[in-house]
């Protein structure tokens, strides 16, 4: 992982962009990739598999992650541990013996 946050790092660098991603214009870009990402299913069938399709699903997923990874260097985060963290939070929250094959929210549990 550390690679690639170093490229991202090295490309917006050479870009001078870093003046612009400010953590409200990266939240609002994750925002918008993710809005695209959902275009790719609108009136489709969720089942789809076609390999095109495929391919630009992987974009606009790459551009969420890239985002994320951007915000979290803005706002002096690691991503692995913030994802570490939030995965031991969903571990309590959603307990094997209360959510196994179950869609409900953890409210619903107590």
């Amino acid at each position: 992982m550390q690679e690639i946050y170093h490229q991202i790092e090295k490309f917006v660098q050479e870009r001078e962009w870093e003046q612009f991603h400010t953590p409200k214009n990266l939240a609002m870009s994750i925002s918008i990739e993710a809005a695209e990402l959902m275009e790719l299913f609108q009136w489709n069938d969720p089942s789809m598999s076609d390999a095109i399709k495929n391919q630009e699903i992987a974009k606009e997923l790459a551009d969420i992650m890239i985002y994320a990874i951007m915000f979290c260097n803005a706002m002096g985060l690691d991503p692995e541990t913030v994802i570490r963290g939030k995965m031991e939070e969903n571990r309590s929250k959603y307990p094997v013996e209360l959510s196994k094959g179950s869609s409900a929210k953890y409210t619903d549990f107590y």
